[in-house]
């Protein structure tokens, strides 16, 4: 049997690309000519590209930069951002006054030399009245009252004549008086028989109280008892005596007038005081002692000893003051202290104190005394801009020397502070340099 070798044979897609002296045009016409069928391609994924670590990092600008500016700045703070703030602690004088002053109606203005400051006048009335109760205790009897006939009888016919308040007595004892004259005409005499004359007259009894009510009665008249008119002349009531009671009331005494008049003076007092206050601004001081209430009128329209229960009474206040402005007396009291410190000083804001009081007042004149205790604290005057001029460019140590050789004991404590916290010394800027003056 005879065995058949075959050989693998090359078989070459158009040419190999080694043998094949084509150009690539050439294989281009070549392709067109043989028109292939339209094959549907399959878009195949897209493989991610593997980053390449042979490109050089995007970081390395950025650095650079970043680091460029940090750089700029620290210039720019190095440069532009030193500043010094030095602290001065003046030495502060306490400086006490006493002094007396006068304010004065007449005054235009604050007067330190004269030691006068102006004053202002102010005036109030004020009237009150009201009721007050009768404290008085009194006996309200009445007294009765009533007509008797008298008659005259006495022969020789004789008319009788008799004075007001003739007593007469009751047959029952009660004692009535006569309430005006009398004059009893003559009896009549015809032959024998005699008629009296008569006449009717008012009489009241003497004592108060239901007792003397009494029924007609007949009364003679005690005066002429053991005469030879006590039994010719007599009198005869026909109707009973009335008006008689007794029970109590009150009356007006002395003390209820004397209390009214005190309560309504001094409250018409208050009121014509706060009324005053009123007028007076805030500005002003007025001061208790500086103020003159006149009583220019007490009324009780009631006299003592009125049965009543109450009774009205009246008063009529005038108030008059003498006030001062605060920021007057406050000018003279800082100029005076300004007047007695050495040159140079200066007043410490918020030390300033001051007491007063009114040692005498003529408010009618217009003169108010007053008495003065005040006191400030004083220090040296610093020219904080001109002395920070001095300290540019120099060290904590030359800072201290300059400030001490300029201020020397006026001063008593100093801080100094750089900042940032490598600077060294005050800057060249004199605008970079702060001085500052601490009392506390």
């Amino acid at each position: 049997m005879t065995t058949t070798k075959f050989m693998a044979k090359k078989i070459y897609d158009i040419k190999p690309p080694k043998i094949s002296k084509k150009s690539e045009k050439e294989i281009k016409e070549f392709l067109v000519d043989a028109k292939p069928k339209k094959v549907r391609t399959v878009e195949q994924p897209k493989r991610e590209r593997k980053p390449d670590n042979k490109k050089k990092s995007a970081w390395g600008p950025i650095a650079i930069s970043m680091l460029a500016v940090v750089l700029l700045i620290g210039v720019y703070l190095f440069f532009a951002l030193p500043k010094a703030e030095i602290t001065i602690w003046p030495k502060v004088d306490t400086l006490s006054f006493q002094q007396t002053i006068t304010a004065d109606k007449s005054a235009n203005g604050i007067d330190v030399t004269k030691e006068v400051i102006p004053a202002q006048y102010f005036e109030a009335s004020k009237t009150d009245s009201q009721d007050f109760p009768a404290t008085g205790n009194a006996d309200n009897t009445g007294m009765a009252t009533g007509t008797i006939t008298i008659y005259n009888k006495f022969d020789p016919p004789t008319s009788m004549s008799f004075k007001a308040g003739t007593h007469f007595m009751s047959d029952s004892g009660k004692l009535f008086v006569s309430l005006q004259k009398i004059v009893i005409p003559a009896a009549k005499k015809v032959g024998g028989k005699i008629t009296a004359g008569a006449v009717s007259v008012k009489v009241q009894a003497v004592n108060g109280g239901t007792d003397y009510n009494i029924a007609p009665a007949n009364f003679s008249i005690p005066g002429l008892k053991g005469t030879s008119y006590y039994y010719s002349i007599y009198g005869v009531s026909t109707v009973a005596m009335a008006g008689g009671y007794t029970g109590k009331i009150k009356k007006v005494t002395d003390d209820d007038i004397q209390g009214a008049e005190d309560v309504l003076t001094k409250k018409a007092t208050d009121d014509a005081t706060a009324t005053l206050k009123n007028q007076v601004s805030s500005d002003y001081i007025l001061l208790d002692n500086a103020i003159l209430s006149n009583t220019t009128n007490t009324t009780a329209k009631v006299k003592s000893g009125t049965v009543a229960d109450t009774f009205n009474a009246s008063a009529t206040v005038k108030v008059s003051g003498l006030a001062f402005k605060k920021s007057d007396l406050d000018s003279f009291a800082k100029s005076y202290i300004t007047s007695q410190s050495a040159q140079g000083k200066s007043l410490l804001d918020g030390s300033y104190k001051i007491s007063y009081s009114a040692t005498s007042a003529d408010v009618s004149g217009g003169k108010l005394i007053l008495s003065l205790n005040f006191s400030s604290g004083a220090y040296q005057n610093i020219d904080t801009n001109s002395l920070a001029l001095s300290l540019v460019g120099k060290n904590t140590s030359q800072i201290n020397q300059t400030i001490q050789s300029q201020e020397g004991s006026a001063v008593t404590k100093i801080k100094i502070n750089f900042w940032p916290f490598w600077v060294t010394s005050a800057p060249n800027n004199q605008s970079k340099v702060k001085v500052e003056l601490k009392f506390q």
